[in-house]
């Protein structure tokens, strides 16, 4: 017992220390957020740079406005000698539409980040609009601060490796209100037992628990204290919860994102020290009966036969086939895989045929043939939607994609595929199809190269759900509805693609896609050496199933409308 509190108190007084030093006001944290045009922006991306410059922004502020102009002209004289430049936007009054609006209409292309938490100018004390700081991206640290008429004269030092001379005191400004700072004396009163923990039991404890796919569990307040730091970094990144859909487009039933309330509030009691309070613990307290499955008991259990993974190397995309043991035919309304290994499997796509359609790979993915959904990292059971489903013809022969990724241990996985069934027929048969590209090339050393793929559909489609793919090159991703009457809608983008966690976005409210529209998939890869999990950012790169490969691959779920339907489903 003895040495347990010696362990707290000594994780207690390292997170003071480090807290404060996150905290020390010439530190920048790193930090994402999207701009006016929806693009993803990591400040610690920006490590290539010279000089990094932000400056606080209000669109209704003209003074703010005048120095957003001055800082276009410095982009464009410092921008070949290295130096990046941003505006950040915590103003209240302000949303993507009023910032890009104002920023059109003073024909100023710089991009204004927005920080709709204001979590961030905060942390950079950005109290007034027109600010500018300077920072040096060899320590993170601010160099200046002050008016924007100083920024010229200290990035002049900088290259030059000069002195930094006196900052400029800022002369016009408008105030930018933060009204939590104004409470922050009450962030320490923010209750753990009352609000943080139970925040965390809804939203996180899925995958940090015992068994789950985070990597440390939730298992009380000290765990979370411990951890407190690291949860304040990967909020204020965007890379927790793992969800990497734009807001602004399309609303999804599987959003596991927080709400901007949420994230303050669990950053502001970070930032207050992670108090205990009074109360029960009820991270130490919950109890619950995680299943096997996470759809609960499948109707049909099947073993996929086992695959040995070696410890090192490149492991060729696994094929084995196993044959659907029903002797009659069903409709299946969802399927899901046990991984074996969660640490070998990447990834696992079904298909299937019909007993007598032949033989060969080829024939799986073909016509009367389909799919029962997959696996893919942070990936749960594909429930099909209300009243549809897909059938499984009596002795199919099921074939499944495996790849596998040696982790240094050898190993043998054992999965297992879970089929779960309609009681009757529905109503509706679920279809789908994939937009690929082949034939792309990245050249070297890009950090940002864009190629699509499209489809037009003959019919009227109601789309379920959309699904991008690509792999450690892959930085952002969208779908993109052209329709027969001359508008375009941003079904989905993915702003800050991750390869570890590739969601299906399961749409809220189904879409309806007349008879001719065209479906544009695009993606959008980083091959520099900025990207962490580049593993040869001097290669051109082509398609390839391997993950040092890339690929181009949208899935969309749909099902095809009569006339009758399309009025039904648009009245509804």
């Amino acid at each position: 017992m003895h040495r347990r509190n010696y362990f707290i108190t000594a994780a207690a007084a390292l997170w003071a220390l480090c807290l404060a030093n996150s905290m020390n006001a010439s530190l920048v944290d790193n930090f994402e957020l999207l701009d006016q045009r929806g693009y993803a922006h990591e400040l610690y991306y920006l490590s290539d740079a010279s000089a990094v410059v932000l400056m606080a922004h209000a669109s209704s502020c003209q003074a703010a406005n005048h120095a957003a102009g001055v800082l276009a002209n410095l982009a464009e004289t410092y921008g070949s000698k290295g130096v990046e430049v941003r505006l950040l936007n915590s103003n209240l009054d302000d949303d993507r539409a009023t910032i890009r609006a104002a920023m059109d209409a003073e024909e100023n292309g710089l991009a204004v980040l927005i920080d709709d938490t204001q979590l961030i100018g905060e942390s950079l004390e950005f109290w007034r609009a027109g600010e500018a700081i300077v920072i040096d991206p060899g320590t993170w640290r601010t160099v200046y601060r002050g008016d924007i008429d100083g920024v010229a004269a200290t990035l002049d030092a900088m290259l030059g490796g000069n002195p930094i001379p006196a900052h400029i005191e800022l002369q016009e400004s408008c105030k930018v209100s933060f009204p939590e700072q104004e409470l922050q004396s009450t962030h320490s009163s923010i209750s753990y037992t009352d609000t943080i923990a139970p925040l965390l039991i809804e939203k996180c404890l899925a995958c940090h628990r015992p068994g789950g796919i985070g990597p440390w569990v939730m298992s009380d307040h000290n765990m979370v204290l411990g951890f407190s730091l690291m949860m304040r970094e990967v909020l204020r990144t965007q890379r927790m919860p793992p969800w990497h859909a734009d807001p602004h487009h399309g609303r999804f039933k599987n959003d596991r994102s927080l709400s901007i309330e949420e994230k303050q509030t669990l950053v502001h009691w970070i930032e207050a020290g992670a108090p205990r309070g009074e109360g029960v613990d009820p991270l130490a307290n919950f109890v619950h009966d995680w299943p096997e499955w996470d759809l609960g008991t499948p109707d049909v259990v099947i073993d996929i036969p086992a695959q040995m993974v070696p410890a090192s190397g490149v492991v060729d995309y696994q094929y084995p086939t196993v044959t659907n043991p029903l002797d009659h035919d069903v409709w299946v309304r969802a399927a899901d895989i046990l991984p074996g290994d969660r640490a070998a499997l990447h990834h696992v796509i079904t298909t299937f045929r019909p007993p007598g359609q032949g033989s060969g790979r080829s024939r799986f993915g073909g016509r009367g043939s389909g799919g029962l959904g997959g696996y893919v990292p942070g990936s749960t059971g594909s429930v099909y939607p209300a009243n549809t489903g897909r059938l499984l013809p009596a002795r199919s022969t099921i074939r499944l994609q495996m790849h596998y990724t040696p982790y240094g241990r050898e190993t043998t996985d054992r999965s297992q595929l879970g089929i779960y069934l309609h009681e009757e027929e529905p109503l509706h048969r679920l279809g789908g199809r994939t937009l690929i590209n082949f034939r792309f090339r990245i050249p070297p050393h890009t950090k940002a190269h864009t190629a699509k793929a499209e489809h037009v559909f003959k019919n009227d489609v109601l789309v379920y759900s959309l699904l991008p793919h690509s792999h450690y090159r892959g930085k952002a991703s969208n779908f993109v509805a052209f329709y027969p009457n001359g508008e375009e809608e941003i079904l989905l983008s993915v702003p800050n693609y991750d390869f570890n966690w590739q969601s299906t976005y399961r749409l809220e409210t189904p879409k309806i896609l007349p008879a001719g529209t065209r479906l544009v998939h695009s993606t959008t890869w980083d091959n520099s050496s900025q990207n962490p999990a580049n593993p040869d950012p001097n290669k051109e790169v082509r398609w390839g199933q391997q993950s040092w490969a890339e690929m181009l691959f949208g899935s969309v779920t749909y099902r095809t409308l009569t006339e009758a339907e399309k009025d039904s489903v648009a009245a509804d």
